[in-house]
């Protein structure tokens, strides 16, 4: 048994799946160290929130709940278009579970206003905050229990292997890929959904007491203030250059051709709000970019736009490549992207080998590093920073200069703590 769950053991939890009993025997007789599975939240499951007046209940509740309160989003993503979320999970102490359904409720801003001073509880918070943000729920303070996770060196860092590593239960997982937009939910994706926030708060607690076991902590609260600070990211810049198998295409014509397709595809998904991918594939794509097809026949001969495609969408995306192909040149797309910041590493070698061998140093440096730390590398400083503070040293890389750079490019000061004494090493080495 690891630290983390002799320190989750000391707080007995309440579940109706049936919490390890004091003679540390299951009721099946078998070691209470065996992971035990969770099958019902501890108060059943909770009816799904899909008017103003149920709304305005649980927001009353969860206001004059105690503690931090869980939250979780369910997306359908590779169903339906673009990320946002179709059901919302929280629990809080006092409170209990709310299942509530962002369609029927589409502002929640008076649930986010309501919990405005009380720490969120999320796994993987990146991936629900730009969808929770969207319905008006915006933390100002939060716990990352994935991220929490991997500072504290877990292996796998998933929900399910979380609670099952610390905590000592088993989660469904069956229902995470399926697609949340459906009405009404099954009651199995409910009671899912319930369970995913039902040991949340748990597991912080347990984190929590782990991380400050390694002296990790203020390290944890370092990166979870800077989530949640964090602004909207920007819109991507020409997102057609992330077509699946875009290093296949070489020629700008070609090229042309893939941001036509994939601009009309995107309208199209958009308009019938559907995921892109179900109305033409990346490969589709692709694939009419090399062939460059002169007529509809000659489009129905490529993979992925088979017999079973009716005359009128051949003809659209056959207009579209037609549209590329009328292109002048001057209009054609150019090969790549404008890199800001330092060129590819393969790139270095060739462009400063003194750069080349600063970051090869550099690299070893972080690794062993991180390793010593126990955390992933990526955790521990970007490789982007790495990248930028070595293409462009300070003049003098002393420990002073070094942090300043590092603080310059973002990092958190714990970052800088650690790393700077590492990297002045690095720099001072391959130094010309």
């Amino acid at each position: 048994m690891t630290d983390a769950q002799d320190t989750a053991a000391e707080t007995p939890l309440r579940t109706t799946g049936g919490g390890p009993p004091d003679d540390g025997v299951a009721a099946d007789g078998a070691a209470a160290s065996e992971p035990i599975p969770l099958l019902e939240p501890r108060e059943g499951v909770p009816p799904v929130v899909a008017d103003a007046e149920a709304l305005a209940r649980v927001v009353e509740a969860f206001a004059a709940g105690t503690g931090p309160v869980a939250v979780d989003a369910e997306r359908a993503s590779g169903y339906r278009y673009g990320q946002r979320a179709y059901l919302v999970q929280l629990r809080r102490e006092g409170a209990g579970t709310a299942l509530i359904d962002p369609v029927g409720c589409p502002d929640l801003s008076a649930l986010g206003e309501a919990l405005e001073n009380s720490e969120w509880i999320l796994h993987a918070a990146t991936q629900d905050l730009p969808c929770l943000r969207d319905i008006g729920m915006v933390p100002s303070e939060l716990f990352d229990t994935e991220l929490a996770g991997r500072l504290a060196g877990f292996p796998r860092v998933g929900l399910g292997a979380m609670v099952e590593s610390v905590l000592g239960y088993v989660l469904e997982k069956g229902h995470s890929a399926v697609d949340w937009s459906t009405r009404p939910l099954p009651e199995p994706w409910l009671r899912y959904a319930a369970l995913d926030v039902e040991l949340l708060v748990d597991l912080r607690d347990a984190l929590e007491k782990e991380l400050g076991r390694q002296g990790k902590l203020e390290w944890a609260r370092q990166e979870f203030a800077a989530i949640a600070a964090a602004p909207p990211p920007p819109p991507r810049k020409d997102p057609w250059r992330r077509t699946s198998g875009m290093h296949k295409v070489r020629r700008r014509r070609q090229m042309a051709v893939v941001r036509e397709l994939w601009t009309a595809r995107d309208r199209i998904a958009q308009r019938r709000d559907v995921s892109p991918g179900k109305v033409l594939s990346d490969a589709a794509i692709v694939e009419a970019a090399l062939a460059l097809p002169a007529n509809v026949q000659a489009l129905t001969a490529l993979p992925g736009f088979g017999a079973r495609m009716g005359r009128r969408q051949l003809e659209q995306w056959q207009a579209a490549v037609d549209r590329a192909k009328a292109l002048p040149d001057a209009q054609l797309p150019q090969p790549g992207q404008p890199v800001a910041g330092p060129p590819p590493p393969r790139a270095w070698a060739d462009k400063d080998p003194v750069a080349a061998a600063r970051l090869s140093a550099a690299r070893t440096a972080i690794s062993a590093l991180a390793e010593s730390l126990n955390l992933p590398q990526e955790n521990l400083i970007t490789p982007d920073t790495v990248r930028r503070v070595c293409w462009e040293p300070p003049q003098d890389p002393t420990e002073e200069s070094v942090a300043e750079a590092l603080a310059g490019h973002g990092a958190r000061p714990w970052q800088i703590e650690q790393v700077t004494p590492a990297l002045v090493t690095a720099l001072r080495t391959a130094k010309p």
